[in-house]
């Protein structure tokens, strides 16, 4: 995260957030090949962090990688182009938290509104996502690379974020 004035450097008994730096980069590969059958490449957050989108990780107090969050503001809009977990975590309330620190960072950017991308198949993440709010605006037809070649459709959602509960 370069040049933001939101980074996030919360702090909880069991994680805590800091801004994702090149240096991160390895760890936040290995968990992405071991999270995704289609993961993201090194290319893809390079060019994220030296286009100054916001990149989050989410340690333990040791200090190891849980999951990493990728946000890009945009003019008036904020999009969560990438939220990992540790596949052995899932399910425990970390994506919780670490959803919850994008959508502080996009209000701390005063924007107002919230949008992502989701397999039709990761059912998780869409629960995750209805549970925060989330509508579907849209569908993105063979927008995903699948098994065998084919693609997948993904959802659009949005999330429209109230200023005035900016710090609850």
């Amino acid at each position: 995260m370069r040049n933001h004035a939101q980074s996030p450097q919360q702090t909880t008994a069991a994680y805590h957030f800091t801004a994702m730096r090149q240096v991160d980069l390895v760890e936040v590969m290995a968990l992405e090949c071991m999270a995704y059958t289609f993961p993201w490449s090194q290319a893809n957050f390079v060019d994220a962090l030296e286009n100054h989108n916001i990149g989050i990780c989410m340690r333990d107090s040791r200090g190891a990688l849980l999951g990493y969050c990728v946000l890009m503001p945009a003019v008036d809009e904020m999009q969560l182009l990438n939220l990992c977990i540790i596949p052995a975590l899932q399910g425990q309330g970390l994506g919780q938290a670490l959803l919850k620190v994008a959508i502080q960072s996009t209000r701390t950017a005063k924007l107002r509104r919230l949008l992502l991308e989701v397999r039709l198949s990761n059912q998780n993440a869409l629960r995750l996502y209805q549970k925060f709010g989330f509508t579907v605006i849209g569908r993105r037809k063979e927008y995903y690379l699948a098994q065998h070649g084919v693609r997948e459709d993904a959802l659009v959602m949005q999330l429209t974020l109230s200023m005035e509960s900016a710090h609850a």
